[in-house]
């Protein structure tokens, strides 16, 4: 069941009431993939807001996993402690996998902070979080309000804490903080911003710019949590959105992610040059 209400919510992304689309018919997309989640889209342009499952969209917090690489690359930037997409940093060895247990040999491998942040190399964020620093890193933490809803984000360790579940922010937060980032409205310099929007891009043709972080964790429980925060540029308009799912310890979650995020995007008629 689809239908339109106009509720008064204090979404990240907003400041007046918004035309809010509560559309039930984007479960299917999780029901066919074994999952539960949540998935909001706005409209910058009209205002109007698509969301399936507002509880856990607004009032529901989640390890950040990957998604903190745009945080963590633009502070990286802003301080000098990479100067820029280009800088290196070297391999230090070790194999590592990814959680499913599959070698991660696109990490395994010297490499710049452009192929890192399209890769997700954990390694590599765990280093510039570490140049970085605990007091400089909780500096811009609070200085943004990052993961703060319901309380103060306080680091733990240095190079884990947006893993080990000692973070958490919503969906809301996400697609706020991609909102802004878009729109150059973070407390950052444009140098720092326009890098990481690059960064983000991840699909560009005659149709469409996709533009998008992936995150994948594990939370307390147990269970694997998935994330896609980002924005679509069709007639040089753009949309935001944020995906956050939730399944078995084992599941698939490249494919399932992409799959979720296709699909609900098809059906609400991106991807084909016709918004």
């Amino acid at each position: 069941m689809r239908y339109c209400i106009t509720l008064v919510i204090l979404l990240t992304f907003a400041c007046s009431p918004n035309n809010v689309t509560l559309d039930n018919s984007l479960e299917k997309f999780f029901d066919d993939n074994n999952v539960k989640g949540t998935f909001g889209l706005f409209d910058n342009g009209k205002g109007n807001f698509i969301v399936y499952n507002l509880g856990r969209f607004k009032d529901s917090a989640y390890l950040p996993a990957s998604t903190f690489k745009i945080v963590n690359s633009l502070i990286g930037i802003e301080t000098g402690r990479i100067v820029d997409e280009k800088r290196v940093i070297k391999w230090d060895g070790v194999i590592r996998k990814f959680p499913n247990g599959s070698i991660a040999g696109d990490w395994n491998q010297d490499l710049t902070m452009a192929q890192a942040f399209k890769f997700s190399a954990v390694p590599y964020y765990q280093q510039v979080a570490r140049l970085i620093g605990k007091d400089t890193m909780q500096h811009w933490l609070d200085t943004l309000g990052y993961g703060s809803r319901y309380q103060k984000t306080k680091i733990s360790k240095i190079d884990t804490f947006w893993l080990d579940n000692s973070v958490r922010v919503t969906a809301d937060e996400q697609l706020g903080l991609v909102k802004k980032l878009y729109f150059d409205q973070l407390p950052f310099q444009k140098r720092s911003m326009r890098i990481v929007k690059e960064l983000m891009v991840q699909e560009q043709n005659s149709n469409y710019t996709l533009a998008y972080k992936t995150g994948w964790g594990y939370r307390e429980n147990g269970n694997a949590l998935g994330w896609m925060a980002g924005w679509i540029i069709e007639n040089q308009h753009p949309y935001f959105f944020a995906l956050n799912l939730e399944g078995g310890h084992n599941l698939n979650m490249q494919p399932v992610r992409m799959n979720i995020l296709k699909g609900i995007l098809k059906k609400l008629g991106f991807l084909e040059g016709k918004m």
